[in-house]
């Protein structure tokens, strides 16, 4: 057992130095550095911050580099990083209303207050390989709008008309819970579930998403505005009796505006759709939107038809690190449940055949006997 151990332990380190050589690559060429990974893959980056719940974006790009391109290692490492830091309060509700916006569209207005901004995007590309891309060649300067005065969001606009549900209150002293200090339990009020989902797997809510979307839940989604922008974030002291400012954050919002057609105490109006997720991550927001919407089914009494109005099931298989552990966990050694599952297949292979050969004997004689 002893030599087993020790070979093993060899053949791990000797897995780590192979993996740091992977790592490294070609010798000839430069290594990576951490700023130009965020400078240049900074959407990889802000996912990773995003879904490891920890807005810092040389560590994301560290988590990156480490882990060779791999989203969820580096979502993994990230993660186990951040259980290390001290929590030494809470943060006051960021205000996206004053957010100093560079991205902001809508689908539900062509014209509104503070106009359209179409930031950088990859809508209007053509998704053609780009060769160019290949060579380091200049890059002409953009025209950038320098951020103006905060303006009023898409809600705000149907909420004036009374044509959409309130954007609600936090109940006096609530305190927001912490999915990674608490154990979940079910039902879940709202705001821990839109803390499950931005910190759940970009790919399953894009794919929750999309099967509301094909008739798998109750939704008929508009795109209310997605913006995207850098907001503050204050921390209030109590010996000081007012608010001070950590600093800025950039962030997206997507307000998804769903038809709903009433019941006995509410009237018909529009309902909400929410996503908020650190850096810029439209799609995350967009399918984080659509499953909260989903979610709310007790609210609006609906009945549960589709998986993504399934709270336990979306909640619990969300979490792509968990997820990951549960699926990987296959890979390490299960030679002892193998092996007894392998006798006890066996045995019953043997009663088998002992219970049959008659049958089988029976039969053979009657092959004979025709031929």
């Amino acid at each position: 057992m002893y030599v087993a151990v020790k070979g093993g332990e060899a053949a791990i380190a000797n897995a780590h130095r192979l993996l740091a050589d992977r790592r490294r690559g070609e010798r000839s060429l430069p290594s990576i550095t951490i700023e130009q990974v965020v400078e240049q893959l900074g959407l990889a980056v802000d996912r990773v911050m995003a879904e490891a719940s920890l807005y810092d974006r040389s560590l994301a790009a560290l988590a990156v580099r480490q882990a060779r391109g791999d989203m969820i290692e580096a979502i993994f490492i990230l993660r186990a990083y951040r259980t290390t830091l001290p929590r030494f309060g809470y943060s006051e509700p960021i205000d996206t209303a004053k957010m100093k916006i560079e991205r902001r569209v809508s689908a539900t207005y062509k014209d509104l207050p503070g106009g359209q901004l179409l930031g950088p995007t990859f809508d209007y590309t053509h998704r053609l390989l780009d060769p160019s891309l290949i060579s380091d060649e200049p890059v002409a300067e953009p025209a950038v709008k320098e951020p103006g005065e905060p303006v009023m969001r898409v809600s705000d606009i149907l909420d004036g008309e009374g044509l959409i549900e309130g954007d609600g209150e936090m109940p006096e002293g609530h305190i927001a819970g912490d999915l990674t200090r608490e154990p979940m339990e079910f039902p879940m009020a709202r705001d821990l579930r839109l803390q499950a989902l931005a910190r759940g797997d970009e790919g399953f809510l894009l794919a929750l998403a999309y099967s509301t979307q094909r008739g798998y839940g109750r939704t008929h989604p508009f795109v209310g505005e997605v913006r995207i922008g850098e907001v503050e974030v204050e921390l209030e002291l109590p010996e000081l009796g007012f608010s001070v400012s950590l600093g800025m954050i950039r962030v997206t919002e997507c307000q998804m505006v769903n038809q709903f057609k009433g019941s006995s105490k509410q009237p018909p109006q529009f309902t909400r759709g929410y996503g908020l997720v650190f850096g810029q991550s439209e799609r995350k927001a967009m399918s984080m939107s659509l499953v909260d919407r989903a979610l709310r089914t007790d609210e609006f009494g609906e009945d549960i038809v589709a998986p993504a109005q399934d709270e336990e099931f979306v909640i619990s298989h969300a979490d792509n690190v968990q997820a990951t552990g549960f699926v990987e966990h296959l890979k390490l050694p299960h030679y002892v449940d193998f092996q007894a599952e392998l006798d006890l297949v066996r045995r019953m292979r043997r009663d088998y055949e002992a219970t049959h050969a008659p049958e089988q004997l029976t039969a053979d004689e009657s092959r004979e006997a025709a031929e």
